[in-house]
């Protein structure tokens, strides 16, 4: 009987469905990806919520990661911050921290992203611009100063000089005589990403891998409770690749890192607990939601089933997130607040475990304290007000949200196959593959827009012809004088006979497999700057010239 009355209802609405006046375009979401009217458990014949679902906290972890997720510990809150000099950075690290943030995300320079001193004349013009500058030792130590590393949590997002930095980090944390087992933090280390999207190079890609392991191996002996990489989808998504493009991308540069270290000698289990990922929050909630849902089951199958790990603790994929920097306009710069707090909601009901908002202003400028406050108090309300916490994975078991995470897990496998079949990591990106989908998904993208079948505020819909400007943060141009002036000091000031020493040890273990960390601690201690460093491996490593094979 229940069934012939659910085969009835099915019917009546199905008829009224049809008679409905349909929508001028077919809905899809952000990734173009087609959506049907209902979802009803006929698309999810098959689905069983023991072993498809399971619990929050155990296998496959598709309800999250922890098993009392945000009822018993909300998650990190960060706001991205860094410019100017090393003390103006220190300021704003310390006027966040007053205001409620729960940890720092550090902000670098294009000069030290690229791995160049303040005083190259490449970095004319740049110094301090979009982010901290950061020459040596001395500088990360006034970064930090007055704040207790053993007690904040520390993000830094650097890719190509990650190493470097790193020791920098570490060589202050011992002289403010923390020890490192205490220290917790990310640093992002994630070069592969960089090859597919954001281009922030300067080492071929083979020897740029191995500093990215030899964090990763280093860090696992001797920093144990520190993330040493953060996998990064952010920036795959910023360059307009689709959702299932930044999962399967991110992943498979996850696999590879996996195998370079297992390569050189490495367990599984001593490393993949502290691997970290970092995904874009978009516009799409549900779609967010679903690839949020699919990373974290297809890591797991990885982890358990190919690579063989042991421990619970490596086959969870942790992740955090930043709203969509993409998704900002310049027009009506004030409604992004609505869309981060979108966004924000997406990352939270998908399972991130720290989260970063951006500012309504990141568009045009780098955030003031105002509009950095408003994100943060978009985390807050979202945290204290909306009902988000009180209850475990709220979405779990929606038809919607499962049929979306079963079609992204099924897309991404596609992806995986098509890089095997090209040979591998390495292979598929000298060849240009990455590039390509992540340029066919941003025109695909612009059409919609460009055509009117996806509507943005403010850009092709809802325009206004009077906006008041904001007012926006402006770095003194006196930053870059200043900041050449202190490494005029540092090199001054240094015993340059060990500078040279170091900076000759460094070329020769680089043409080894040794590790490079241990030399670049005591890099760090000698005052070596980060262009000198970067140098010195230039001279074995060679530099990329951006040449692909397509």
């Amino acid at each position: 009987m229940s069934t012939v009355t659910d085969h009835a209802a099915q019917d009546r609405w199905e008829k009224e469905n049809a008679s409905a006046p349909p929508r001028k375009e077919p809905p899809t979401t952000v990734s173009s990806v087609p959506i049907e009217a209902l979802y009803t458990p006929h698309d999810l014949p098959d689905l069983d919520p023991d072993t498809d679902l399971g619990y929050p906290g155990q296998y496959p972890f598709t309800r999250g990661v922890h098993a009392s997720m945000y009822r018993s510990r909300l998650w990190t809150m960060r706001q991205f911050a860094g410019f100017g000099s090393a003390s103006q950075t220190n300021e704003r690290f310390k006027f966040l921290l007053g205001k409620g943030q729960t940890g720092l995300s550090t902000a670098f320079d294009l000069p030290t992203l690229m791995g160049l001193d303040s005083d190259d004349p490449r970095s004319l013009g740049e110094v301090g611009r979009l982010g901290v500058a950061v020459d040596s030792l001395d500088d990360m130590t006034v970064l930090f100063d007055g704040i207790d590393l053993k007690d904040v949590s520390v993000s830094m997002t650097i890719n190509a000089p990650a190493i470097v930095v790193m020791a920098y980090f570490l060589a202050n944390a011992k002289r403010q005589g923390v020890d490192w087992k205490l220290l917790r933090g990310t640093i992002q280390n994630d070069i592969l990403k960089e090859f597919h999207a954001q281009n922030e190079i300067v080492f071929p890609p083979e020897p740029s891998v191995r500093l990215v392991c030899d964090v990763i191996e280093f860090c696992a002996k001797e920093v144990p409770q520190w993330n040493t990489v953060s996998i990064s989808g952010y920036h795959i998504r910023e360059a307009g690749s689709s959702a299932v493009q930044e999962l399967a991308f991110t992943l498979a540069d996850g696999f590879h890192y996996a195998d370079q270290c297992i390569e050189r000698g490495m367990a599984i289990d001593d490393f993949a607990p502290r691997l970290s990922f970092f995904f874009n929050a978009h516009n799409d909630i549900f779609e967010e939601i679903a690839k949020y849902r699919a990373a974290r089951v297809l890591w797991a199958e990885a982890m358990r089933d190919k690579y063989g790990a042991k421990k619970e603790s490596s086959w969870k994929l942790r992740t955090h997130a930043q709203t969509a920097g993409c998704s900002l306009q310049d027009k009506q710069p004030e409604v992004n607040l609505i869309r981060v707090a979108y966004q924000a909601l997406a990352a939270v009901l998908g399972g991130c475990q720290s989260l970063h908002t951006n500012s309504m202003d990141e568009t045009l400028a780098l955030p003031s304290e105002h509009a950095v406050t408003l994100a943060l108090r978009t985390q807050q309300v979202l945290a204290h007000e909306t009902g988000v916490t009180n209850t475990v994975d709220p979405l779990g078991g929606s038809y919607f949200v499962e049929t979306l995470t079963r079609q992204m897990m099924d897309e991404a496998r596609r992806y995986f196959e098509q890089i095997e079949q090209k040979g591998g990591m390495i292979e598929a990106l000298e060849a240009g593959f990455f590039r390509r989908e992540i340029a066919d998904a941003a025109f695909q993208y612009q059409r919609e827009i460009d055509a009117k079948r996806k509507l943005i505020v403010g850009v092709n819909a809802f325009v206004e012809k009077d906006e008041k400007p904001l007012e926006l943060l402006q770095v003194d141009h006196a930053v870059e004088a200043e900041q050449i002036g202190r490494l005029k000091k540092v090199k001054a000031t240094r015993d340059l006979e060990a500078v040279k020493r170091t900076l000759n040890e460094i070329k020769r273990i680089a043409a080894t497999k040794a590790n490079l960390m241990p030399m670049l601690l005591e890099a760090a201690e000698a005052r070596c700057t980060v262009g000198e460093i970067m140098n010195a491996l230039a001279d074995v490593f060679g530099r990329y010239d951006g040449a692909t094979k397509w």
